[in-house]
């Protein structure tokens, strides 16, 4: 039985015209899936019931299952999903993985997870205490975004962003997220704008090659939290693969659209990576690149040795960088009361009251 959600308008067309369907067919149900978000094969009507009936034979829509929604004082939603045991050995084990939704004025913005847990291992984050369980499958990413959408479309604004900053590294996944992505930016799919989609790697060097070469991506952000090499192989483990120089140079290298910036991620941890001369090695490993901003981020607090740094030591950094030439922003998270902020998501099933938890 074939799984329809993550295809690509291709795959269904050659799907449906396997079954002896016209071509158009496969347009159909890619449409009804992505644009109409009919996820119930009855019910997708602009297909002929003869058409419908075997198509609940041999084809089938899963979705995640919503264990428990966290709804946090700032009206962010942190979503805890129960993926369905896959038939191959790639998704045959049993996960767990969150998505957040975060409404705003004028736009809402969807924080969705490329892998549940990750393997990357970087020490402030709490996702990965969780480690590596399983890559989620192109219809795992996509379902993270329909499905809240789906949920809040009385209350949707015509902007939508998406930010892939949940569980995982999205460049580990690299084929099942471009997939995703293929479908989410279409513009006769889910139709996001790839100006309001932003990836967010730990520095995965050939991921970003690979990349940079593709026809339709998002925007990239580094997550950077280091001025030097020493302090990164402590923060992130993973700079002993991929160093500093090396990701610097992969940054300089990226091809750049007309309307696009370098997205640097800092999430400030105070005493550790926070002090000015911390902001003068940002500076110089910034400083080459054609156009960058950076996001700091005040760390979010978890059950991990370290805290957050003093507002005004915050407000230092930013200004340095800034008087250097550099756009730099202060970027506090979203839902930390109910564990749904930048480094939060761990899975945990915390006690809430009904007014906290959507029926």
């Amino acid at each position: 039985m074939i799984e329809l959600l993550g295809k690509a308008k291709t795959e269904l067309t050659e799907f449906c015209v396997g079954l002896g369907e016209p071509a158009y067919r496969g347009a159909q149900l890619y449409h009804a899936l992505y644009v109409e978000r009919i996820f119930d094969i009855a019910s997708m009507t602009t297909l002929p019931a003869a058409l419908r009936d075997r198509l609940a034979n041999e084809a089938r829509v899963t979705l995640p299952i919503v264990r428990q929604r966290y709804v946090s004082q700032d009206g962010s939603v942190r979503y805890l999903f129960a993926l369905p045991v896959g038939e191959d050995k790639a998704t045959a084990r049993a996960a767990s993985v969150e998505a957040v939704f975060m409404p705003s004025e004028g736009r809402q913005t969807i924080c969705i997870s490329t892998q549940a847990g990750c393997a990357v291992d970087c020490q402030f984050c709490l996702t990965a205490q969780l480690g590596l369980i399983r890559n989620l499958t192109p219809g795992e990413i996509v379902a993270q975004v329909l499905l809240p959408l789906e949920e809040h479309q009385a209350v949707l604004t015509p902007n939508t962003n998406i930010v892939l900053m949940g569980q995982g590294e999205p460049l580990l996944n690299f084929d099942s997220v471009m997939a995703a992505l293929r479908i989410l930016l279409d513009p006769k799919a889910v139709a996001i704008s790839p100006k309001h989609a932003t990836l967010s790697t730990s520095g995965i060097v050939p991921g970003i090659e690979r990349l940079s070469k593709e026809e339709v991506r998002p925007g990239l952000a580094i997550s950077l939290n280091a001025s030097n090499d020493e302090q990164r192989n402590t923060l992130m483990p993973i700079n002993r693969k991929y160093p500093l120089e090396a990701l610097m140079k992969a940054c300089r290298e990226y091809p750049l659209r007309a309307w696009e910036y370098l997205m640097f991620e800092y999430v400030m941890l105070g005493g550790v990576n926070d002090s000015l001369a911390d902001a003068r090695r940002v500076v110089k490993l910034l400083a080459p690149l054609q156009a960058s901003k950076v996001n700091l981020i005040p760390w979010n607090p978890g059950a991990l040795p370290y805290h957050e740094s003093p507002p005004e030591v915050i407000d230092a950094f930013q200004k340095l960088l800034i008087e250097r030439g550099i756009p730099t922003f202060v970027r506090h998270s979203r839902g930390r009361d109910v564990m749904a902020a930048c480094g939060q998501l761990a899975l945990n099933e915390i006690s809430a009251s009904p007014l906290a938890v959507l029926p």
